[in-house]
């Protein structure tokens, strides 16, 4: 007997089916609570959709799609200032994008699964809730560019050729960085012990320089009162991308706190009672998740302040006993002289005009930023 699968589409966290937690219980990223977040506090750009996946009319799988609109943001920040031909054809064919995937993370957090469904059934139905959200943006007179889903590591990317995606192309962006804890390590001290001479003097610099900063774990009500600082800072590191797809409301921590709780950590650092920078925590199972950060320019250099916030990372990571932090894309390189190893993620993408979908991985490699960097082995052989 032919199984009966459908799909449901929902845009508010308090109207997903009972059971829905249950599911998403292995990764907060597609819990009914952090879906709350993306509801109330998503950016301006985004439009966030919640998927359930049935069989049988059991609910078997969750997912989550965002709609993009980059015209409405500066993408390409190096060349905001003058025209930039690269920016307008991006705009002019490029800038509504739907994916299948969380935009403001690295890592699989579109979908999972219950051993109810196969993973090609459950494709099969995400091709469709593509096709569904494309054509109800088109009723609204918004033509979707670009159809994607992300992020997978080699391990985990499906087979998508075999569920339909046959017009997509696989794409590989920055790497995501993750810090593995090993199992001797109790404290910091396990950490520096097996860090080499040169990484352990640059540890000891850091902490030097970091001389007169205060950190302070901040609830609610001090994001509260602090929100433009922290938006201030927030927009200092995100103005320092070559590409931006978005840029986070300013009330986003605080609505992060309410629904997430003591599973969301905000520490801000501070020099003579003033704010200096800050940095954010997502406890996420096993793993930690590290998410936006930001800082004083003026004060960053001087005082080391992004090495030190990863090294205070690391610490805290190591004293709670979690197995991985997840350090997400950007500035590898003084990732890996931490430790964290690259991992590399996959997508697929496809645009909907099929004329320019034949040239779509010559032109994603075009918009790619490229970064240069170099890895960095700080332990001990």
């Amino acid at each position: 007997m032919t199984p009966k699968l459908h799909f449901s589409i929902y845009t508010e966290a308090n109207a997903l089916p009972q059971e829905w937690d249950a599911i998403a219980e292995q990764n907060i990223f597609l819990s009914r609570r952090y879906l709350a977040v993306l509801e109330k506090s998503s950016p301006d750009n985004m439009e966030c959709h919640f998927i359930g996946l049935f069989k049988n009319g059991v609910l078997c799988g969750v997912a989550l799609s965002q709609y993009i609109n980059l015209s409405k943001i500066d993408t390409f920040i190096q060349e905001k200032k003058s025209f930039s031909l690269k920016d307008y054809l991006f705009n002019k064919f490029s800038s509504h994008i739907l994916i299948i995937g969380n935009n403001t993370l690295t890592g699989q957090n579109a979908f999972l699964l219950t051993n109810g469904i196969s993973e090609l059934e459950a494709l099969s139905l995400l091709k469709k809730v593509l096709d569904a959200l494309k054509m109800k943006y088109r009723k609204r007179c918004i033509f979707i560019n670009l159809l994607s889903i992300k992020d997978f590591n080699a391990e985990e990317l499906p087979n998508f050729e075999q569920a339909g995606f046959k017009d997509y192309y696989t794409f590989c962006t920055q790497p995501n960085m993750i810090f593995s804890i090993r199992e001797n390590w109790q404290s910091i001290d396990d950490y520096l012990a097996d860090l080499s001479t040169k990484y352990r003097t640059q540890y000891n610099r850091a902490c030097k320089k970091a001389e007169g900063i205060e950190k302070r774990k901040l609830d609610g009500s001090d994001i509260k009162q602090h929100e433009t600082r922290i938006n201030s800072m927030y927009l200092t590191v995100a103005g320092n991308a070559s590409f931006n797809t978005f840029h986070l409301p300013k009330n986003h921590f605080e609505v992060f706190k309410q629904e997430l709780g003591d599973d969301f950590l905000f520490y801000g650092y501070f020099i003579d009672d003033k704010f200096v920078g800050f940095n954010t925590l997502i406890k996420n199972g096993a793993d930690m998740d590290t998410y936006f950060l930001g800082y004083d320019a003026s004060v960053q250099k001087e005082k080391m302040l992004y090495l030190n916030m990863l090294y205070d990372m690391v610490g805290y990571a190591i004293k709670k006993q979690f197995k991985h932090i997840i350090f997400a894309r950007s500035a590898m390189e003084i990732k890996s002289s931490v430790g964290a190893v690259a991992e590399e993620v996959y997508g697929i993408i496809k645009h909907t005009n099929p004329i320019i979908n034949i040239f779509t991985e010559r032109l994603f490699k075009f918009y790619d930023p490229k970064i240069e960097w170099k890895v960095r082995s700080p332990f001990k052989i």
